[in-house]
């Protein structure tokens, strides 16, 4: 199976219709999960007003895209349908490249929207355009069985990622990813 574009959205229902505040929304997606926790792309700020061009990156830090790859992996062990996944991205993205085609139907929440691709979770990163060489974090991926959700929106340096305990204690454990626990109804560390 290769990603497609879903004509029928419903599927995606479940986190555009949920009434959180967007930050919570966005940033963690629907309060269904036993654990969250927070894929840390580069370093949290270390002092108030920091600006992301001033973390401190090792030269050879992992791309945003390698390190989903990695945590979608390890979720992939997580779920009973890894043939069965749905991922969201964001219309921002839409209006280049292999997405300039796409004219929705949309997966609309309050201050985004989205257009909606299924296929497996071995096809991310294949020369798709999703986690492809040149292609976008998913604002959105999760299992059919909607066991884990991962979530990436545009601003923050940090994936939000609910699940079970289990699938947070591997994330956890991986010492290949920078993750942290988090508390989705509390305010998040952000750069200016």
């Amino acid at each position: 199976m290769s990603l497609h574009l879903c004509r029928d959205v419903s599927p995606a229902s479940w986190i555009a219709h949920t009434g959180l505040p967007d930050s919570q929304l966005l940033g963690f997606g629907p309060a269904d999960f036993d654990a969250y926790a927070r894929l840390r792309f580069i370093p949290d700020p270390t002092r108030p007003g920091q600006e992301e061009t001033d973390a401190d990156i090792e030269q050879d830090h992992p791309h945003d895209r390698e390190q989903t790859r990695r945590a979608l992996d390890l979720l992939g062990a997580f779920t009973s349908t890894p043939d069965d996944l749905y991922f969201c991205v964001w219309d921002g993205w839409t209006q280049t490249g292999d997405f300039a085609s796409g004219r929705g139907p949309w997966v609309v929440t309050p201050i985004r929207r989205f257009l909606l691709f299924r296929g497996a979770l071995s096809d991310v990163g294949s020369g798709d355009s999703i986690l492809g060489a040149d292609g976008y974090l998913p604002a959105f991926a999760w299992p059919a069985d909607r066991s884990w959700l991962f979530t990436k929106d545009v601003d923050p340096h940090w994936a939000g990622i609910g699940g079970s305990p289990a699938a947070i204690d591997a994330l956890l454990a991986s010492n290949d990813l920078d993750v942290v626990r988090a508390q989705p109804s509390e305010p998040q560390p952000h750069y200016y």
